[in-house]
């Protein structure tokens, strides 16, 4: 009851009710608000925080901005969303407000647009080398089947492309990437697409702001190769797999296109399913299946094969084994 009536308080005032009515329609920063609402930032500061001490508001980090949304969970959670569908459907005041916030979705995908052009040269060189993403996207979906996948969470989510793929599967979608760049294109194609149940967060792959066992579903799209240590994301992808879920790792078969470590900063020249066995093993998983897509370049030329890894937590696992796992990639 305390808590009903702390929430219930905590939103009785003008201001916060648009705040609400905002952060329905996805996740802003506090200078995105203060331009919706028209109000100095520090008094938008102050409703933001009065919410999300009530617990109507999730508050996250990234980088030296500040992001807030409507809680998922919990009562506070629940009131909010309950609150923001009891919103009259024609309101001049909150018409305003959208009106602002379709700008701010505009000047989004400008930027993201703006980007992408200036690295799509090298992506799109990258691409003509192996396996068409149409192709690897439907074994993707093969591999994980149709059902329901529950929370699906994408490690180096990049454009949120995968994010996208298994939205109409998935009830719960969370994207996790280091570049603020990358995840400003990821949150235009999210609102282009209207996925309101995706979630993009700026994080370290290495230790991920999600609890344990949160997971049916972690993707690894084309990421591990870029990384020093590998056997570290799947640790931490192991971490937060719930018991039965699954992990589905896309990444290129071994090559010696040794051009790709300058010109496309890669870490290591593709992995080989030995390699990827033993970190799987040592993480904790327990590899179910694997598929090789073969390049599409005639064998004369050099080209990139792309290797599909599903695997699952081993039952025989537990957190203290893993925990002594040393990680050397």
């Amino acid at each position: 009851m305390e808590e009903l009536l702390a929430g219930l308080k905590a939103v009785a005032e003008t201001t916060r009710i648009r705040i609400l009515f905002a952060l329905s329609h996805g996740e802003l920063n506090v200078s995105e608000l203060t331009y919706v609402l028209g109000q100095s930032q520090p008094r938008v500061s102050r409703h933001l925080k009065l919410m999300a001490e009530a617990g109507l508001l999730a508050r996250y980090k990234e980088g030296n901005w500040v992001l807030f949304r409507l809680r998922n969970e919990g009562l506070g959670g629940a009131l909010a969303k309950s609150l923001v569908e009891m919103l009259p459907a024609h309101d001049d005041l909150l018409g305003g407000d959208l009106a602002r916030l379709e700008e701010i979705r505009r000047q989004r995908e400008e930027r993201a647009q703006a980007y992408f052009s200036g690295n799509a040269a090298a992506w799109s060189t990258l691409r003509s080398l192996h396996v068409d993403e149409a192709s690897v996207e439907q074994s993707m979906l093969e591999l994980l089947g149709p059902s329901h996948l529950g929370t699906l969470v994408d490690l180096g989510t990049g454009t949120g492309r995968v994010l996208e793929l298994f939205a109409t599967q998935a009830a719960n979608l969370y994207g996790i990437d280091s570049s603020r760049e990358m995840l400003a294109i990821a949150r235009a194609n999210m609102e282009r697409a209207q996925l309101r149940h995706a979630q993009l967060r700026q994080a370290d792959i290495y230790a991920l702001p999600l609890a344990d066992g949160v997971a049916d579903v972690v993707t690894i799209h084309q990421v591990l190769h870029f990384l020093d240590e590998p056997l570290k994301a799947l640790l931490e992808a192991r971490r937060i797999l719930a018991p039965g879920g699954r992990l589905l790792i896309v990444d290129f078969a071994p090559h010696d296109l040794e051009e790709l470590r300058e010109q496309h900063a890669h870490r290591r020249l593709g992995l080989s399913n030995e390699q990827m066995s033993t970190w799987l093993a040592r993480a904790g998983l327990v590899l179910r299946k694997h598929q090789v897509l073969d390049s599409p370049l005639p064998s004369t030329r050099k080209g990139l094969a792309v290797s599909l890894w599903l695997a699952g937590p081993n039952p025989q696992d537990t957190p203290s084994i893993r925990r002594k796992v040393q990680v050397q990639s």
